[in-house]
């Protein structure tokens, strides 16, 4: 016999995630970790190595030196570009074939759950890959940036500095964001946490607000977290190994229902 597809995942989960209405995953650095992306405090190596990200990720620190911040994140840039999209990300996105309606929020800024084909994404934080005026024109990509040798580019619209289209320390959740991953948690009937810290906020209070709403809570994680105590199922593990387990069990019951 070969071994049981579910060895990983109770069926009691899987039961529930096959009756769910609306599901939300929501996910963290962890998920990207196994595709070769350091998270955000690893990200200092190599010439990087003396500056805090805090000296680099302010609005303080881009009006100070704003070649600095974008070199930086040039540099991220590149790492993200060099990465491909893991299983859990590929998992994530076969999820919107097998559930009614699922709502993905991701803190992180790689942009790789779009990679994987996951149709909408919640960015939380932002997409490295993605610019924006500093006088406030709309976000373009990086690649259609006009290089004209400044560091960092200007806008072609107004001729203002460009920056990186990401949430720095000191600044709030894009409104709309936050707006739209607040209804879905109040909607949803059960959330998935996968590969996240659970400290950062606000997307660290969004799981126990699903909860207080009646959501079953489910955290796919290698080590335990401050949401740990409060899900009503643990998936100790990376999202890269347990997802795909998740999805395979999935749609195995719904292929035999």
């Amino acid at each position: 016999m070969g071994p049981d597809p579910n060895f990983l995942i109770p069926p009691d989960l899987i039961q529930a995630l096959d009756r769910s209405r609306h599901a939300v995953v929501m996910t963290g650095s962890g998920t990207s970790a196994e595709s070769g992306i350091p998270t955000f405090r690893n990200a200092q190596t190599g010439l990087w190595a003396k500056y805090r990200p805090e000296d680099l990720a302010t609005p303080e620190a881009f009006e100070r030196d704003p070649q600095l911040v974008w070199e930086w994140y040039a540099w991220r840039r590149e790492l993200v570009g060099a990465a491909e999209p893991n299983p859990g990300h590929i998992a994530i996105a076969e999820l919107n074939d097998l559930l009614p309606h699922l709502t993905l929020i991701t803190q992180n800024v790689d942009g790789l759950h779009q990679r994987a084909g996951s149709p909408r994404v919640i960015e939380f934080h932002g997409n490295l890959m993605r610019s924006r005026c500093t006088a406030g024109h709309p976000a373009d990509e990086i690649d259609k940036i006009d290089n004209t040798g400044e560091t960092p580019p200007r806008c072609r619209q107004c001729g203002a500095m460009l920056r990186p289209d990401v949430v720095w320390f000191g600044e709030a959740i894009p409104a709309v964001a936050l707006a739209t991953a607040l209804k879905a948690v109040e909607d949803c009937d059960i959330l998935l946490a996968i590969g996240t810290s659970a400290v950062v906020q606000p997307a660290a209070g969004l799981a126990m607000q699903a909860k207080q709403h009646g959501a079953l809570l489910v955290e796919v994680n290698p080590e335990p977290t401050p949401l740990t105590r409060d899900v009503d199922f643990v998936l100790t593990g990376s999202s890269g190994r347990i997802m795909p387990e998740l999805v395979n069990a999935l749609r195995s019951r719904q292929d035999h229902a």
